[in-house]
């Protein structure tokens, strides 16, 4: 049964999936509807979006357009990498971290306009709509949410063409349209769907886009230098860069390597196991230097807890759980883990790989006179037959109590 809803917040894109929900939404709830469409850097022009919504009878008032990629990076982004974050050992979460802002913004658009619902289009058997809804949740418990792919049976794509053509709904022809279900933002471009489909099958050169095949990449290695500051890359090869721009940049030098390319099974929160190709070249760069810079300002304990913390950390970002207490929680430590996080990384990209060649800092923990191999004076090295002996204190308590046996 459908509820009564006076206005609702749609996430838009003005693609053919969000303009048929645009419609829908008018004709089976009756309602006025204000479109939302975030630019995460997704590499869309995204004002097309608002003469889309107004042919669609949308009031220009009704139309938000916001420009979210130096939040995006500096609050979600760069946070995530703080803490190293992948998902089942390769998944860089580049859609599962741009979720949280844009139900963040779809909510605070609800307020400010009155409305009294959201919608997205998120299909009823992925993880975004978990990711939104959680997100619209954790905002605002009083919105009602319209997930019209768990509500319509518009379940194809010829089926949503149709309904466009029905409606008069245009959908813009882009040449041959791409295979594959894709998402891009500033960290990430992903595919699905397609021949994807086969885990065996691999995938066609063409469908990667924002990389070269790294044996196409330039046969002379680049070197790069990135600097950090409470564990945030701060400027590149000695210019300061903003949030967005500095990954931006990485992408371009990354993809221009063949850098970042993954090909996974992922397992859903939903319970269904999911083949994903994900491109992620600059977050490539940034997650190797970003240790390198950690290996030498991070105490041993504190970077084998964080170490031990991080799969449940990225585990709560790709169920949909950034708005939750234990997220923040585990962000607040993993933050006061960054404080002495600054420094220099030396990077050599190269035929698909980053190889870290070098890394300063003034607040290292590296000293020389203690791990050095020559002869030094501030080491006692009889002072290690104690210390082994005491770790191995109960292996022989052990051995003798089982001798008696």
């Amino acid at each position: 049964m459908k509820k009564d809803v006076k206005k609702v917040v749609l996430a838009y894109s003005g693609g053919l999936d969000t303009s048929v929900i645009l419609k829908w939404l008018q004709d089976e709830y009756k309602c006025e509807v204000v479109t939302f469409t975030a630019d995460l850097g997704q590499g869309e022009e995204v004002e097309p979006a608002r003469v889309k919504a107004l042919s669609l009878g949308i009031k220009p008032e009704n139309i938000f357009i916001e420009d979210l990629r130096e939040e995006f990076v500096k609050d979600y982004v760069f946070p995530m990498f703080r803490a190293n974050a992948i998902y089942e050992g390769e998944y860089l979460l580049g859609t599962s971290i741009a979720r949280p802002l844009i139900a963040k913004r779809q909510a605070a658009i609800a307020k400010q306009t009155g409305a009294d619902a959201v919608s997205h289009g998120a299909t009823g058997k992925g993880n975004d709509q978990v990711r939104f809804e959680m997100g619209y949740l954790g905002q605002d418990s009083t919105l009602t949410i319209i997930a019209p792919w768990r509500e319509w049976d518009l379940n194809s794509r010829e089926k949503l063409l149709a309904y466009a053509a029905e409606h008069g709904i245009e959908i813009e022809k882009k040449g041959k349209k791409s295979p594959y279900s894709m998402d891009a933002n500033l960290l990430h471009i992903s595919y699905e769907g397609g021949i994807l489909e086969d885990p065996n099958a691999e995938p066609e050169d063409s469908m990667w886009l924002w990389s070269v095949k790294p044996e196409d990449a330039p046969d002379t290695p680049e070197y790069i230098t990135i600097t950090y500051k409470n564990g945030d890359p701060i400027a590149l090869n000695g210019e300061e860069l903003s949030p967005a721009t500095m990954l931006e940049t990485l992408n371009k030098l990354g993809g221009k390597h063949g850098i970042g390319r993954v090909d996974i099974v992922e397992n859903r929160f939903v319970g269904m196991k999911s083949r994903g190709c994900y491109e992620t070249p600059g977050g490539t760069i940034m997650l190797k230097a970003h240790r390198a810079i950690e290996s030498i300002t991070l105490d041993r304990e504190e970077a084998h807890l964080k170490d031990e913390l991080m799969p449940k950390y990225a585990k709560l970002i790709y169920n949909g759980f950034w708005f939750a207490p234990e997220r923040e929680m585990l962000q607040a430590a993993i933050d006061k883990t960054q404080e002495n996080v600054e420094g220099t990384v030396r990077l050599k990209l190269y035929k698909g790989a980053v190889y870290v060649v070098g890394r300063e800092s003034e607040m290292s923990l590296f000293n020389p006179e203690y791990c050095t191999f020559e002869e030094d004076e501030v080491y006692d090295q009889k002072d290690a037959a104690g210390f082994i002996k005491l770790n191995a204190l109960r292996f022989i308590i052990e051995g003798k109590a089982r001798a008696k046996k």
